[in-house]
């Protein structure tokens, strides 16, 4: 008897199992669980090393209290007092304001020319605009390692340094904003420019007094963006450097993060991460207003950002 009953319950577990993968409909329960996991395994580390900053002890696996020693406290290895941090702190600042500075300008006045531009040359330019954004940037921190080191030479000196490292972020920066610009611009359409021209306005005078302050929200936008991956650079600033004045942040977690000897590199990491997330917040912001300028009231900051319109 219980064999008969057990053989409709089987089959009927069977189908049920069926079904629930045969359904399309059905809520992604296997992919959500896979998101969490991959989330867990991403975050949870850099968690980990920005809860042992503020650590009272050296140790990096053993809490011993929490304390602001590695960022101010301490008065040879903290952030506010070892001039090794302080260098490869300022350096990566510099390198980020520098390259969000020029590369923005550059990246609008290319954004405005692409989006105005027809013909068979405007799309070797737009191949030529995303080559760098889709190259890997090994292959390009490489290339421009071999072009200061044999073309861009003064006698028997170099731009290796500061120059050279801002020139690599400028490169790969431009395509962001060209990218975030450019969106913004198919947004808006011309019908903007065109009634100001209507109305007696030059085409500069439109571009200056219409177009221009349209864009202003990506134009920020695209500044933050380009201060974050400005900041979290490591090859280009790598291949490019010379001495140690030019270390920047990555540089120096990865020189020196393996050996541990220094507690203090967690505060620095937490440093570059608060401020990386801060400008890409920011951005995010500033594009959830222009979102709701067009209508999407109850879209979050995240979700602005990735739906931008790239």
């Amino acid at each position: 008897m219980s064999g008969t009953t057990a053989a409709p319950v089987a089959s009927r577990t069977r189908a049920r199992v069926r079904s629930a993968f045969a359904n399309p409909w059905r809520k992604p329960r296997f992919l959500a669980l896979y998101s969490w996991l991959f989330l867990a395994w991403a975050i949870v580390p850099v968690a980990i090393a920005v809860l042992f900053s503020f650590n009272a002890g050296r140790s990096r696996s053993t809490w011993q209290g929490f304390s602001l020693r590695w960022y101010v406290s301490d008065p040879d290895l903290s952030v506010l007092h070892d001039p090794t941090l302080q260098s490869a702190v300022l350096q990566s600042l510099k390198l980020a304001a520098l390259t969000m500075l020029i590369a923005t300008p550059i990246g609008v006045a290319m954004a405005l020319g692409l989006a105005r531009w027809r013909g068979r040359v405007a799309i070797g330019g737009n191949f030529l605009m995303l080559l760098p954004l889709v190259t890997p940037e090994i292959v390009l921190a490489s290339g421009l390692l071999l072009i200061f080191a044999h073309l861009y030479r003064f006698g028997d000196s170099t731009l290796f340094g500061t120059p050279a490292q801002l020139l690599g972020h400028v490169t790969w920066a431009i395509p962001s904003v060209v990218i975030v610009v450019r969106g913004r611009l198919f947004g808006l359409g011309k019908d903007y420019e065109e009634v100001a021209m209507d109305l007696g306005a030059t085409p500069f005078e439109a571009m200056r007094r219409v177009v221009l302050p349209l864009l202003a929200p990506a134009i920020f936008a695209a500044l933050m963006i380009d201060f974050a991956l400005s900041i979290d650079d490591f090859i280009t600033s790598q291949f490019l450097f010379k001495g140690q004045d030019t270390i920047t942040i990555p540089m120096l977690i990865y020189g020196t993060g393996r050996t541990g000897e220094n507690p203090s590199l967690n505060a620095v990491a937490t440093v570059m991460v608060v401020l990386s997330l801060s400008a890409i917040g920011i951005a995010g912001v500033v594009i959830r207003g222009m979102a709701k300028h067009r209508g999407a009231r109850n879209e979050s900051a995240a979700d602005a950002l990735t739906k931008f319109e790239f």
